[in-house]
């Protein structure tokens, strides 16, 4: 994996509530991903989206064990986020704090019954799009995630932006359309992240989702560091 520039993806998650990473994945280790969509026993759960009233679409969630390239995706990124969530932890006056080994942290959610593996792959067709949402899971939440495009945009499909909005405290929501190419990853906040004030920092909530696809068929890789009930 490239080496990252840990300072820029934390000021940008401070000052913007999202980081682009250009070039995560390979453009080779992209379509290798998204072939597995349709290989069944790689994934414990389909959700057709519509059913549940989560937008249009589907996502599968993989079993144990991950895929290697999503296993260490999960791996490398967990600590420096860790870092930076335990910072923000501490701005928002919140005391839980993550341990800097990732395997730590599922042990901790394991113990809470929270033993079923979070990272999934999203499947959008023309019209299809993913309603504003938070993926929490269970009591034991890692505050930070992040979603791969495994698509090429304008070629794969057209459409399908990743749209972040932040509503403050007594003010109309923020939008933030996130533009990325294949391979390209965004990490950004599960629920909520902290803001410096006149006052101080203060919280403020976040949701995500993707836009209606205009055309053809879109692959996302969301890697979420915590586990479900």
């Amino acid at each position: 994996m490239q080496r990252l520039d840990w300072q820029r993806i934390e000021d940008e998650l401070n000052g913007h509530g999202c980081a682009v990473v250009p070039g995560l994945l390979e453009v080779d280790a992209c379509l290798a991903l998204a072939a597995q969509y349709d290989q069944p026993e790689r994934f414990r759960s389909r959700v057709v989206m519509e059913r549940q009233g989560f937008g249009r679409g589907e996502y599968q969630y993989f079993a144990y064990p991950l895929p290697e390239p999503v296993s260490a995706l999960r791996m490398a990124l967990y600590a420096p986020l860790a870092a930076i969530a335990n910072r923000w932890q501490a701005a928002m006056g919140l005391e839980t704090r993550f341990p800097p080994a990732h395997e730590a942290f599922l042990a901790r959610c394991h113990a809470a019954g929270q033993t079923r593996p979070t990272p999934l792959m999203l499947r959008y067709g023309e019209g299809d799009y993913n309603c504003l949402h938070q993926d929490l899971y269970g009591e034991h939440v890692f505050p930070l995630q992040l979603a791969v495009l495994l698509s090429r945009p304008q070629f794969d499909f057209t459409g399908g932006q990743f749209v972040l909005t932040e509503q403050r405290p007594r003010m109309q929501s923020r939008v933030e359309v996130v533009p990325l190419q294949q391979g390209d990853a965004v990490i950004f906040p599960v629920a909520q992240r902290p803001v410096n004030g006149v006052r101080g920092s203060y919280r403020v909530t976040m949701r995500h989702g993707v836009s209606r696809l205009r055309s053809g068929v879109r692959h996302t890789l969301g890697v979420i560091f915590h586990d479900a009930s």
